[in-house]
């Protein structure tokens, strides 16, 4: 079903299910993957309308997410109506400006302050019965780094790469998966970042984008947030932030008997498997699905890895290829 006539089985659900008249609809967002977002406004109301093709994407799981966090306490959008079979939802509106679109120095500590609250309340969580939540795995972890093998060397760059190389990549794929599986587990978003935490009045940050929570490693989701893909902070700043939320994990007992310096190992090497995911992705959505925009932000995510590469010997390798690129 081609996407305009989603949007009209969307304004047509919107009438009879809703009971919408009289409404204007118009593209809020869309991200990196198949849903789509329309800002419904009528009256004096405004909400957002999630397109979600069944086929692609699933609803089932955005509701059930939406509602473990929202039982913590955690500002994300409240279900108005939704219609599963269809993939359609009606969502509460968080309006427009997202952090990206709003940090600067003089706010980043506050709204930095507001977001690492946040995330402790996610990682403090400890009711887990496994929680329906999948488990960040090897084959996941390991999945998530060939990305940027498949899609960026071989697929944007037009690499063949040597036996050597290869060798090289499974070596240090090895090493972030056993630094990412031997960290204490906790709710994890895995997108937890300055495109998907909305500036709000009430309850700052509104959260997006969860539905692929998982249970996972402590510092992943604090290094999407320190070293963002999009916004760069730093370095010094960045360990003052990591230094308070590491000391507040402990205080919450949700790490214990971790020192400071493991505590960062792990952050630094968890920051390289995700931004290898990252370059990997970007490049997927420009070459498969023809979305360009986030090839912009490879130079900056791969300035990450070089940087935390050059520290780590056991990463050497991995940086004297992307060197030679």
């Amino acid at each position: 079903m081609r996407m305009d006539e989603r949007l009209e089985l969307l304004k047509r659900w919107l009438k009879s299910d809703a009971g919408l008249t009289g409404f204007d609809i118009t593209p809020a967002s869309s991200d990196a993957s198949f849903r789509r977002y329309f800002r419904v406004r009528h009256g004096h109301e405004s909400h957002i309308a999630m397109d979600a093709p069944p086929k692609k994407e699933n609803c089932g799981l955005y509701v059930m997410v939406a509602r473990a966090l929202s039982s913590l306490g955690l500002n994300v959008p409240h279900i108005f109506l939704a219609d599963l079979k269809q993939g359609f939802l009606l969502l509460s509106d968080f309006g427009v400006r997202s952090y990206l679109d709003v940090l600067d120095e003089s706010n980043a500590g506050r709204l930095y302050g507001d977001a690492l609250n946040a995330l402790l309340v996610l990682q403090s969580h400890r009711d887990f019965q496994d929680d329906c939540f999948p488990p960040y795995d090897r084959q996941l972890l390991m999945n998530e780094m060939n990305l940027f093998r498949d899609w960026y060397l071989r697929e944007h760059l037009g690499i063949t790469l040597s036996v050597r190389h290869n060798k090289v990549l499974d070596e240090v794929y090895e090493i972030l998966i056993l630094s990412a599986l031997e960290q204490p587990t906790v709710w994890v978003h895995r997108d937890f970042h300055s495109r998907n935490l909305m500036y709000v009045e009430k309850g700052n940050p509104g959260i997006l984008d969860f539905q692929d929570t998982v249970i996972g490693p402590v510092t992943y989701d604090l290094v999407s947030l320190l070293r963002d893909c999009y916004i760069q902070w730093p370095h010094a700043r960045v360990q003052v932030w990591l230094e308070e939320h590491y000391l507040r994990l402990r205080e919450n007992k949700v790490i214990e008997r971790v020192d400071r310096s493991q505590f960062e190992r792990w952050f630094d090497l968890m920051g390289v498997q995700r931004h290898l995911k990252a370059i990997g992705i970007f490049s997927r959505l420009n070459i498969r699905d023809g979305k360009p925009g986030y090839m912009n932000d490879i130079p900056r995510t791969l300035g990450y890895v070089m940087e935390v590469s050059a520290r780590y010997p056991e990463l050497k390798g991995l940086n004297e290829l992307l060197g030679n690129l």
